[in-house]
């Protein structure tokens, strides 16, 4: 079974918690989908 890339969930994790002030163990806990959708709404505040 093929996990989920590493750097992409650093990515994630990233930008939520710059924009949001989240804890990991927050941003953790999120399903991967929702935790992709908060990324995808941030990216579209983005200029």
């Amino acid at each position: 079974m093929v996990g989920y890339p590493l750097d992409l969930l650093y990515e994630e994790v990233a930008a939520i918690a710059f924009y949001f002030h989240w804890s990991l163990a927050e941003i953790l806990k999120l399903e991967h989908r929702e935790r992709r959708r908060w990324v995808e709404e941030i990216e579209k505040l983005l200029p």
